[in-house]
């Protein structure tokens, strides 16, 4: 395969509910969308997940364009890609950027798998014909609000909540969603919102027996993380701790945690995140698939890497539904009794709606190679 033709489309689309972290809050979301042409006029679309603020990672909206415009999509001029997984190590010399590395290779996973025939499940050797889901609801303005929002989503079949804690938000909040939801799949999300300081409040999560606290210490961390499993029975899940497969081998040598959250945009691609996958697998390692609160075309993605074995967890790859009032997909990715069925039609299972699309763009540049 050789890739002709690149198009970046940066786009803004309103999401249907402010989501709100220990970062800040956003209801306008910009985002990327990467569509690859190769010799025969194969498609295929990524999608970058990078936010207009570096909040989560280094990475912006127009960083990352920067990044494919001047660095990786001229790398893969004149190449013939054989494998999609080839895209990883043609991209090494670039440090970090991952998730502008990420919307590039998964565009070519998906042109790769249509070009095969396959779907991107069967590309990456996943098995599973429906996955489960969770949602990820950010900080509500009250307990009310949020309450209604878990009531709203248990009655929607979701098999697993995830709230947002920080200091000051946690264990009344905590407290009053085990009151009223004794029994409910539940974990918290504290985005390095905490320190090894806190230990003793932390000690006291362990009462409402959490499926586990995600990345509770600072993201560049597994040493403080690994002080504190041995201190706490809720399992620690790493998110922004990991980059790389080879973060995922030293943070369970560690003992950082119990749980990795794997995002496809934050490790770099389809490839990297199989690897972290393998590793885990092989260390009794569970993994589950977090949400950047993509479109269509990203939650694709997420969809297909969920069909791996190791996939245990539920994962936040909620149906469109649930986050835009319109996704830039068809059909939209719907949820039912809490697992969305894998698409077997090939490469992403979508088609991309490309009027809805241009709906929303607010820069083009296309890259003749």
């Amino acid at each position: 395969m050789i890739i002709r033709d690149v198009i970046i489309r940066k786009l803004e689309m309103t999401m249907k509910n402010p989501f709100s972290t220990s970062f800040g809050t956003m209801q306008t979301r910009q985002f990327l969308i990467i569509e690859v042409v190769d010799e025969k006029g194969n498609k295929g679309f990524g999608e970058g997940v990078a936010f207009s603020i570096p909040w989560y990672t280094e990475e912006t909206t127009n960083t990352s364009i920067h990044m494919i415009r001047d660095f990786l999509v001229p790398m893969l001029k004149g190449r013939t890609i054989q494998h999609p997984d080839e895209v990883n190590g043609v991209f090494k010399s670039i440090r970090k950027n991952n998730m502008a590395k990420a919307a590039v290779e998964c565009a070519v996973w998906d042109c790769w798998a249509k070009r095969q025939g396959i779907t991107l499940t069967e590309a990456i050797g996943g098995k599973k014909e429906k996955i489960d889901v969770g949602i990820s609801i950010g900080l509500q303005s009250d307990f009310q609000a949020l309450a209604e929002r878990i009531h709203q989503s248990l009655e929607s079949g979701f098999k697993r909540i995830k709230v947002k804690i920080k200091p000051g938000h946690d264990m009344k909040l905590l407290s009053e969603i085990r009151e009223r939801f004794p029994d409910v799949p539940l974990m918290a999300d504290a985005n390095s919102a905490y320190t090894l300081d806190d230990l003793e409040l932390l000690k006291k999560l362990d009462q409402f027996n959490l499926l586990m606290i995600e990345q509770p210490l600072a993201s560049d961390d597994i040493v403080d993380h690994a002080t504190l499993q041995k201190q706490i029975r809720t399992p620690i899940c790493l998110d922004e701790s990991i980059l790389s497969a080879e973060d995922a081998r030293k943070a369970i040598q560690l003992g950082s945690c119990g749980v990795i959250n794997v995002k496809i945009g934050r490790v770099g691609g389809m490839t990297e995140a199989k690897r972290i996958h393998d590793i885990c697998q092989e260390s009794g390692i569970p993994v589950w698939c977090g949400g950047m609160l993509e479109a269509g075309i990203g939650r694709a993605h997420n969809i297909a890497l969920t069909t791996l074995p190791n996939f245990t967890l539920p994962g936040d790859t909620a149906g469109s539904s649930s986050y835009w009032e319109r996704d830039i997909i068809s059909p939209e990715i719907t949820v039912e009794d809490g697992t969305i069925t894998v698409s077997q039609l090939n490469g992403i299972g979508y088609e991309v709606d490309l009027n809805e699309v241009e709906r929303h763009t607010t820069q083009l540049f296309e890259i003749r190679l």
